[in-house]
């Protein structure tokens, strides 16, 4: 087992991660998509400029007209490529957007390969872990979907799987406009013990390979790990919050999701159990609808 103690100054840490992301001025720009997705949504391009001047891409999905209405920024899981606007990115009612966190384009698609993994790119420090900068990526993206016409601007949420699961939870802790979260199988929570175990799998490996490459990798890691392992987060997470595991799930074991949904600090808060593994479930886009229509009205 690494040792991932909650660090002292964890709430410091995530209030400037966000004041970092809330000083960057807004800098869009939306266009036509010429795609067709079938959900019954108009489509947009919208590209924004990031912290350190990034430029990131993404999608805007909302019905004909819409006008103030509930909104979510879906994060996709582990990997470069975009979420595309489907079933799960996309609910009727509510506005809707995704983004390419690495600077690809709205729509790249990729599958993963591990020469093109990232979860070790900058895992000595806390400050320069890669997940830093796309967790601003994200509360970034919330800023400028709360500025479309489209977004009620007090009704914005969160939703995500795996990695977006687990940024879901980060964002509803660091985000103060944040109103609800839906995070499904939540990665890196408990990740000590996990990456403590005999047996896991890429990308998750991609640590455990750099941890071996690195003078004191093992404590360098598990010090930058114990600001965003997601039980230790979950902790400051204040807004309503729907959690899910997958009962058969090799990647985000239930026992470490529980961590996680344990540790959130709000009364308000479900766990849902799906018999699967690490996979999506249909029962998802009902269930994560249901959850956000009862807390952003």
């Amino acid at each position: 087992m690494i040792r991932v103690e909650p660090p002292e100054d964890l709430g410091q840490f995530w209030s400037e991660v966000w004041q970092e992301a809330s000083a960057v001025p807004l800098d869009y720009r939306r266009s036509p998509s010429e795609r067709e997705f079938g959900t019954g949504h108009v489509v947009e391009r919208i590209d924004f400029v990031s912290v350190g001047g990034h430029r990131v891409s993404g999608w805007l999905a909302c019905a004909p007209g819409a006008r103030r209405e509930r909104a979510f920024v879906w994060i996709p899981p582990y990997g470069r490529e975009s979420l595309l606007p489907n079933a799960y990115g996309t609910r009727k009612g509510f506005v809707s957007m995704s983004l390419n966190l690495h600077g690809e384009d709205a729509f790249h698609q990729e599958k993963y390969r591990i020469e093109r993994g990232y979860f070790a790119d900058g895992a000595g420090e806390p400050g320069t872990w890669i997940f830093r900068r796309m967790i601003q990526h994200v509360m970034v993206a919330l800023r400028v979907l709360r500025a479309q016409s489209e977004a009620d601007e007090d009704r914005l949420a969160v939703m995500g799987m795996s990695q977006g699961a687990g940024m879901s939870i980060w964002a509803g802790a660091a985000c103060p406009f944040v109103k609800a979260v839906c995070a499904d199988m939540p990665f890196l929570s408990g990740i000590g013990h996990t990456l403590g175990r005999s047996a896991y799998r890429y990308p998750l490996k991609e640590l455990a390979d750099f941890i071996e490459t690195e003078p004191v990798g093992e404590a360098r890691v598990g010090f930058t790990l114990s600001y965003f392992d997601t039980s230790h987060v979950a902790a400051l997470v204040n807004v309503p919050t729907q959690v899910s595991l997958g009962e058969k799930d090799p990647a985000c074991r239930p026992d470490s999701v529980e961590l996680a949904y344990n540790a959130l600090a709000t009364p308000e808060q479900r766990l849902i159990r799906y018999t699967g593994g690490h996979d999506w479930d249909p029962a998802m886009v009902q269930n994560n609808a249901e959850w956000l229509e009862r807390y952003l009205g």
